[in-house]
């Protein structure tokens, strides 16, 4: 034999490697993503709403009905609330009772998984799976910070489907598919941020009639229109109608109070980070390779962009939404216009999935998950329950961990409820802001017991305030008592 036919066969790619070869690169990417994100898994634990959304979605499995009115605090019993995500709350109720803590970060890495891989998905259509795989880490490293088990996540992938939808149909300038309409009823149902794929609705449909010749601009503004009065009635289709709109909105009624509340802070360029090198990465392209877009399409960067900078938490609506709304334009400078063949094997896909599952189900059954600790406050709810504390005034972030203990709460996360004028009353006197303020509070809500973390300023002032006493402490929280509760009990 040849030397030549030795080089060949040295060369010949053996069955696991053309299988290898078949599996799409969306699909490696969503499937690596998944592993990551459950083996960090604790990671996605690490926000106190995630207490309060499972037992609330418990709630509803139990009684088979959905909120309409507060029963987890004494601030606010009674008061008008419901919750805009409701399934998702359901959703992760459900994986907690049939897997502990492993249930809701399993679930919460399929609904971010499935988020990335469709946007890579999206992309390879357009570019390389290398330019595809790029933008899609560097949209992964922007989000990561919000990576929590919170209904958001599971709703992302509803946004990016949705998002594309009216991309393609502005790009190819025609409206959108009625098909779209069930994503709607699925995000309503999902989580809040709904409003935001009404919102896009808008400026996709004027930049599709801005390229439109001057004879369909008309009539294709108005087949826009019914599809935006169309996607409104289907937003309408929950448990609690129209209702659900109002809700979100509710939420960016807040005001002053979201100055306050970390993931409502505007991005901090204080110290270099993720955001400022992409960020600086995506102007720089722009101004070496000229990208052209049309006025409404500027504007729709100019507002998403403006969204991220505002808030933290909408770092990852810009990181998965601005590539599709670039994509056509960046193709024509960096990518291929037309979509290019994509490796297809069913038998490798379902491989790479079983093999997904498997390392899953061996990591999640020798791995224990925990919730973050400083918004565990265990041992010192203990104290409280024996000392049958019944108004506690607690930090924020304490208070899913009460609602799971079956303790009233002065306040948590659900900020819609308490409002701007509470939020903000309640944060300034537990940083004693305002001495007065504080000590109002404790008269006016007839507090008998506090919970607060050790650095809170307000805790410290217990420390020497007649009437009141320290009765426990920890790394987590410090816990004082009214005195003359405490004789009561002697």
């Amino acid at each position: 034999m040849s030397a030549a036919g030795l080089d060949d066969i040295g060369h010949k790619p053996g069955t696991v490697e053309r299988l290898l070869g078949q599996v799409p690169a969306w699909l490696w990417f969503g499937a690596g993503l998944f592993l990551l994100f459950v083996i960090g898994g604790n990671r996605s634990l690490q926000d106190a709403d995630t207490y309060w959304q499972i037992v609330v979605g418990q709630s509803i499995i139990d009684h088979r009905a959905v909120p309409t009115v507060d029963i987890y605090s004494f601030t606010k019993t009674g008061a008008p609330w419901i919750s805009s995500s409701w399934l998702a709350q359901v959703l992760y109720a459900a994986s907690y009772s049939a897997l502990g803590w492993a249930g809701p970060v399993i679930l919460a890495g399929l609904g971010t998984a499935a988020a990335f891989a469709l946007l890579t998905h999206i992309l390879c259509r357009r570019f390389s799976a290398t330019h595809a795989l790029i933008v899609a880490m560097a949209a992964t490293v922007l989000s990561a910070q919000h990576f929590v088990a919170r209904p958001h996540l599971l709703a992302l992938p509803v946004m990016v489907a949705w998002v594309s939808g009216l991309v393609d149909a502005s790009d190819e300038r025609r409206p959108p598919s009625f098909w779209l309409l069930p994503l709607m009823v699925l995000w309503t149902n999902l989580h809040g941020g709904f409003v935001l794929g009404l919102a896009l609705i808008a400026p996709f449909a004027l930049d599709a009639v801005w390229n439109a010749g001057r004879s369909q601009r008309v009539s294709l503004g108005l087949r826009w229109v019914g599809f935006g009065l169309c996607a409104l009635v289907a937003s309408w289709i929950t448990p609690y109608g129209w209702n659900s709109l109002l809700a979100a909105r509710r939420i960016l009624d807040l005001g002053n109070a979201m100055a306050q509340i970390p993931e409502w802070q505007p991005i901090n360029f204080s110290s270099i980070g993720p955001f400022e090198i992409c960020l600086l990465a995506a102007i720089g392209c722009v101004l070496w390779r000229g990208i052209v877009l049309s006025p409404p399409r500027i504007l729709l960067v100019l507002g998403l962009l403006h969204m991220a900078l505002s808030h933290v938490r909408n770092v990852e609506v810009l990181a998965l939404l601005l590539p599709l709304v670039l994509a056509k334009p960046l193709s024509v400078k960096f990518g291929r216009a037309d979509g290019g063949p994509s490796p297809r094997g069913v038998t490798s896909i379902v491989a790479v999935i079983f093999a997904t599952s498997m390392a899953t189900w061996a990591f999640a059954a020798h791995h224990a998950f925990t919730p973050m600790v400083k918004a565990t406050p265990a041992a010192a709810v203990d104290v409280l329950k024996a000392r049958k504390a019944e108004h506690i005034l607690h930090n924020a972030m304490f208070g899913g961990y009460l609602i799971t203990r079956g303790i009233p709460v002065f306040f948590d996360g659900r900020g819609e409820l308490y409002g701007d004028d509470f939020l903000v009353t309640t944060f300034d006197a537990l940083a004693l802001k305002n001495v007065g303020s504080f000590l109002n509070l404790l008269e006016t809500y007839k507090i008998d017991a506090t919970l607060l973390t050790p650095d809170t300023p307000a805790a410290k002032l217990l420390d020497r305030l007649d009437g009141w006493q320290r009765i426990y402490a920890d790394d987590v929280a410090v816990v004082h008592v009214r005195k003359q509760a405490e004789s009561s009990r002697r």
